[in-house]
């Protein structure tokens, strides 16, 4: 039953870029929308990024455009602002909560000062970047209805060390975590790439999920967002090819780690995991995670 689900799911709410121009954005959309890109140390490409929304922001499809920063040591920040985005450092946002504890905290932070009814997430270190994965992230959320949460899927060129390899990319989350969602969240298994960073979601669905910080943002919103709307609330977006730096082998192994921790924390919660003795797990490998914003006073 959940494997056919996830297949009419995928045949149903699959979409590619294309239909959704910044024209017909502009002209159909009917809430606010922040662009965010969280970003490290991403100069060489945070500006050409910025440019392209601005331009969508002009063209009336978005109404903001925002970077947060984590303190880059490379002028991330001074070119994004340039470029013409609002700028903010994420260790200044929500500070009770302590130090920024990677992405998924600086995600969740970010909201407490983004404006739009409509949130979409880009990362700051695309190569080559267009326009239409805002674009194409919103669409959905604009246009199909009963749609509350967009994942973005695509092709990753792989070239490490000399080796080019046209879909070697997205190695976690074919290695660890599509897998692991076929095995415990079948429904999910029609997701393409349920790792992929740039994700649109209306913002009460945002303001109502935990954010697991670090690596597992990603993973952990999927099913939260699952959980609450059913399959039916999900659309994925082919953006066609997706260009960034890649990571070394040696440091994708903390990132599944991370991964299957977070996934291992919500099979506890639902009751699914247990240690030997029938006793409830102890998943101490995963990441500290943010309660839903909705349930917090922002300072």
């Amino acid at each position: 039953m959940s494997a056919s689900a996830a297949e009419a799911w995928a045949k149903a709410r699959t979409f590619h870029h294309s239909p959704y121009s910044a024209q017909r954005i502009a002209s159909e959309r009917a809430q606010s929308v922040s662009v965010c890109l969280p970003a490290r140390d991403c100069a060489q490409t945070v500006g050409e990024i910025v440019a392209a929304l601005v331009a969508l922001r002009e063209a009336g499809a978005i109404d903001e455009v925002a970077v947060v920063d984590a303190a880059s040591a490379d002028g991330t920040a001074a070119v994004a602002a340039r470029a013409g985005a609002t700028v903010w450092q994420e260790a200044e946002l929500m500070p009770a909560y302590g130090p920024v504890l990677g992405k998924g905290d600086a995600m969740w932070r970010a909201l407490s000062v983004l404006d739009g009814e409509l949130v979409c997430f880009l990362d700051a270190d695309t190569e080559g970047f267009s326009a239409h994965f805002a674009t194409g992230l919103l669409g959905p959320l604009v246009c199909e209805p009963g749609v509350s949460f967009v994942k973005a899927f695509y092709r990753r060129p792989l070239r490490l060390e000399g080796v080019a390899d046209a879909n070697g990319g997205g190695r976690v989350s074919r290695l660890t975590a599509r897998p692991a969602l076929a095995l415990f969240y079948p429904e999910l298994a029609g997701v393409r790439q349920p790792l992929a960073g740039e994700v649109a979601a209306r913002r009460e669905l945002l303001e109502g999920l935990p954010f697991a910080t670090g690596y597992g943002v990603e993973i952990a919103m999927l099913i939260d967002a699952w959980r609450k709307l059913g399959l039916d609330g999900i659309a994925q977006v082919d953006l066609d090819e997706h260009r960034n730096r890649h990571q070394p082998l040696s440091a994708l192994e903390p990132m599944a780690r991370t991964v299957l921790a977070t996934i291992a924390s919500r099979l506890e919660r639902e009751g699914r995991l247990v240690d030997m003795d029938g006793s409830e797990a102890d998943v101490e490998s995963a990441p500290v995670e943010r309660p839903p914003l909705a349930t917090v006073t922002v300072a």
